[in-house]
């Protein structure tokens, strides 16, 4: 790996280099071509999976309520996640180009970040959604009003936007005390926080980005299914708790997909647990890749109506539906 470029800055700290340096998957940089394969596909797959439940959800009117427009939303955000972390990912695994030009890092650091929140904050707005559909539903369709909806939808955008605009440029005049190599295989402002030296105010502002959103979303998500197993249990009939289990199951499947892996990191890294790097680094890769991948299997096979309207579009001749 080359020699990071730092810039000497009068108090002995140094300034931000014009090169951060990635850590790329270990043992699979002699042989980058082979795991491209593997990360093309899983882009490809994501992409085209996300993109068929947009084209569907946009296409079909009877699709237009919010439990759909949420899923609009998730895969949007599934789609830029993806797409925001492959520029460095391949260069990993097609060049071994570990050396990112500051501010290719901070654009994708901000990218990242964004898409990122965005979807924990819309996996928020989906478990309060089925909250009020199962705890109240008399009053389901006068709560959640389109202009409720948008209301929602511009709290997600100033919620993903308004946190993270200043921290790139917060990261871009922080003074930097430490040797600018990143522990993963894209650039994360805590990764790059870390970096900055003790007191710096900007580090501070990162944590409680960090803190404000996947801190909190999973402890209301998680309280949320607290009543709604809650309202389950005093259903008389076990039939409609089954199918009202249904209607939560692949958000469930979706919300334990995103955060097990970021909360078993963190519990790594506060415990200082003793893994393998390669183990480590696969699970940031599974954090971030995986939900892209699998939530549109996820939604396609639990929900009945999007699996017999993409069956619908895409075999009209045949007549086809779901059973």
């Amino acid at each position: 790996m080359s020699t990071f470029l730092m810039q000497a800055a009068p108090n002995g700290s140094t300034s931000m280099a014009p090169t951060f340096l990635l850590v790329g998957m270990p043992g699979l940089s002699a042989v980058p071509s082979w795991w491209t394969i593997p990360l093309v596909a899983v882009y490809l797959l994501s992409v085209l999976g996300n993109s068929t439940i947009l084209w569907i959800i946009a296409l079909e009117p009877t699709l237009h309520c919010p439990m759909y427009s949420f899923l609009f939303l998730l895969s949007a955000s599934d789609v830029g996640l993806a797409t925001a972390l492959m520029p460095t990912l391949l260069g990993l695994a097609l060049a071994d180009a570990h050396a990112v030009p500051a501010s290719a890092c901070l654009l994708q650091m901000f990218f990242v970040h964004v898409f990122s929140i965005m979807e924990s904050s819309v996996l928020l707005a989906m478990a309060l959604d089925r909250a009020l559909a199962i705890c109240r539903p008399l009053h389901y369709s006068t709560l959640l009003t389109n202009d409720v909806l948008s209301k929602i939808g511009l709290a997600i955008a100033f919620r993903c936007l308004g946190l993270h605009l200043p921290l790139p440029f917060l990261l871009a005049h922080m003074p930097y005390c430490h040797p600018q190599v990143l522990t993963h295989s894209y650039c994360l402002h805590p990764d790059m926080a870390r970096l900055a030296c003790p007191g710096a105010w900007g580090a501070v502002y990162s944590l409680f980005v960090v803190l404000s959103a996947m801190g909190l979303d999973p402890l209301v998500i998680f309280f949320s299914y607290g009543l709604i197993g809650r309202v389950l249990q005093g259903l008389g009939s076990s039939e409609n708790r089954r199918k009202a289990g249904q209607t939560c199951a692949a958000h469930l499947s979706a919300v334990l997909l995103f955060y097990m892996p970021m909360i078993l990191l963190a519990l790594i890294d506060h415990l200082r647990v003793p893994i393998p790097q390669p183990a480590h680094t696969l699970l940031s890769y599974v954090h971030f890749l995986l939900p892209p991948l699998i939530n549109p299997i996820l939604y396609s096979i639990k929900l009945k109506e999007i699996r017999e309207r993409i069956l619908k579009r895409l075999l009209p001749r045949k007549g086809v539906v779901a059973q």
